[in-house]
């Protein structure tokens, strides 16, 4: 189930996004931490089944949500949790495109292509 970040989950956040390449350095995990606090146009999730296992941020623009992070705990990956993040979020963001960034493209075209492998 995916819930929206709150302030109380910070430590597990930090800790899912410092999985992400770009967040390898504290001053910029940081950053991008306040950046999801601070700015509406910035959302956080975390995808919680028992414990918190996932998180997936968004940019917001007027026509299109723009996948900026996206972490599994190592322990649940290969399980289908980041794959059904995105379909959660192409669930509540309906009316907009689920676009990615040259982080997150290839993740996205894995699952664009297990969806197609999963359809025939």
């Amino acid at each position: 189930m995916l819930i929206r970040y709150k302030k109380s989950f910070e430590k597990i956040a930090m800790g899912l996004m410092s999985f992400m390449p770009t967040e390898k350095d504290i001053k910029q995990l940081q950053q991008s931490m306040k950046l999801y606090e601070e700015d509406q146009r910035y959302q956080l999730f975390l995808w919680k089944e028992e414990d918190i296992i996932g998180l997936a941020g968004v940019f917001i623009e007027e026509d299109a949500v723009t996948l900026q992070h996206i972490s599994v705990n190592p322990s649940h990956r290969n399980e289908g949790i980041g794959r059904k993040m995105v379909e959660t979020l192409k669930e509540i963001y309906a009316d907009k495109q689920l676009k990615s960034n040259s982080y997150t493209s290839g993740f996205m075209a894995r699952c664009d292509e297990h969806k197609e492998n999963t359809a025939e």
